[in-house]
């Protein structure tokens, strides 16, 4: 099995290279599902498309409001290997196709969608965030084959779209009825054991003031300065739950674990007017068991706060619309098998104890370990500068990662004479 890896490597830069030339930014993830839906057939699985009705979904729970509405050609690709005799445990692996904006494009070495391999690192958006995950767990079913061989218990090979922003890609596979016995994400978190992630929450702000010649400022309500008066209220909750007292007994090893952030700002009309309207884009963290609507509650909170004692909220309007990511924390079972199976490959194939992650940042995880039942946990590459720019993931890591998920899918699911 080892050396079947082995010789995939070329194979692996050679499809990971191919699938980021495909921009499969936000609304624009068809191509890339095109090829993926490609990569399965050729394996000899077989290939369902999963629309994301938001008509069917949006009473699930787990749901977030889209960013966009629109859904036409956007849809989960899922690749099913299905034995005529099924033993063993199944398997769902799970992996994300969208990835987020580039930034600056004359930032990047190379074009941010133009893959380059230097070294030990492939570059491009999204070759770490996730592409290398599903082009590991696409290797190292392939391995399999190249030794004879095929899983003996059902294994769902899933490219989702919308990870990034509100999670519904894996809520409707989920939604559809795919299930298995655990489920594994390959997200780029550095060959570690994922047991625990924060819930995340997107709202935007909309602020209204007065306009005024800058001539007498005091005469307007300045809504740019009043949406930075909010964030600077909402900044103390975020220090209260950074706080060791506050902290979450699974991010006790966390300097500062949540975060907040102010991650896109729109306003004003003119320079020498005060502006009247803004709107700003905010990201919030929490602690896993926190409830959705004590977070709101805290927000809206925090908006009366700011309007009452913040100067530059004085005067201010602000309504509050809360889309994209309303995703819940969750912890994994350490004990559980899947999670020790996979630390002793790790192990075997890297001679080194794995390490365990709290993540301070949501993954499609959720969906399996709340609301699907199903044990899941992320396990994937070391990637660097994800989200960033001259994101890269390491050739040497993906390929251990398509190891370490080749020898647990011929554990967990047993394996039997691949059929012809």
């Amino acid at each position: 099995m080892r050396d079947a890896v082995s010789k995939r490597t070329q194979s692996a830069i050679d499809d990971l290279c191919a699938l980021v030339r495909h921009e499969s930014l936000l609304g624009n993830e068809a191509s890339a599902q095109g090829w993926i839906s490609d990569k399965f057939a050729a394996m000899g699985l077989d290939v369902e498309r999963v629309k994301i009705d938001i008509s069917a979904l949006r009473d699930q729970p787990g749901f977030s409001p889209p960013v966009i509405d629109d859904y036409d050609g956007r849809e989960n690709v899922v690749g099913l290997h299905r034995p005529k005799n099924p033993t063993g445990k199944s398997l769902i692996l799970n992996g994300h196709m969208d990835v987020v904006p580039t930034g600056p494009a004359e930032q990047w070495r190379h074009g941010p969608f133009t893959p380059h391999v230097e070294d030990d690192w492939i570059y491009g958006r999204g070759a770490g965030d996730m592409k290398a995950g599903i082009i590991a767990y696409c290797q190292a079913l392939q391995a399999l084959h190249d030794i004879g061989l095929e899983p003996a218990a059902p294994v769902a090979l899933q490219s989702v779209i919308e990870e990034e922003c509100t999670g519904n890609g894996a809520l409707a596979c989920l939604h559809a009825g795919y299930k298995a016995d655990c489920a594994i994400i390959p997200e780029p978190f550095n060959q570690t054991l994922m047991t625990a992630q924060l819930g995340v929450m997107w709202f935007q702000i909309h602020v209204s003031g007065s306009p005024a010649h800058v001539l007498d400022t005091s005469a307007g309500s300045n809504a740019i300065e009043s949406a930075f008066g909010f964030f600077e209220t909402l900044k103390e909750v975020e220090e209260i739950w950074n706080h060791p007292t506050h902290r979450h007994a699974a991010f006790g090893a966390h300097v500062h674990p949540v975060n907040f952030n102010l991650g896109k700002i729109e306003g004003g009309e003119w320079a020498s007017t005060v502006p009247p309207v803004c709107t700003a884009d905010i990201r919030v963290g929490f602690y896993p068991g926190m409830e959705l609507e004590k977070v709101r509650e805290t927000i809206e909170a925090v908006k009366q706060s700011a309007l009452d004692n913040h100067p530059a909220c004085k005067g201010a309007k602000i309504e509050i619309t809360y889309r994209g990511f309303q995703a819940e924390g969750c912890e994994m079972d350490i004990n559980h098998p899947m999670m020790s199976m996979i630390g002793d490959i790790h192990q075997e194939v890297t001679g080194k104890e794995i390490k365990n992650l709290a993540s301070t940042a949501t993954t499609d995880a959720r969906f399996f370990q709340i609301y699907g039942n199903i044990p899941a946990t992320c396990y994937g590459p070391k990637a660097e500068r994800i989200h960033g720019i001259d994101e890269r993931v390491s050739i040497a890591s993906m390929m251990e990662v398509t190891e370490v998920l080749a020898l647990f899918i011929a554990d967990w699911c047993g394996v039997q004479k691949r059929a012809t």
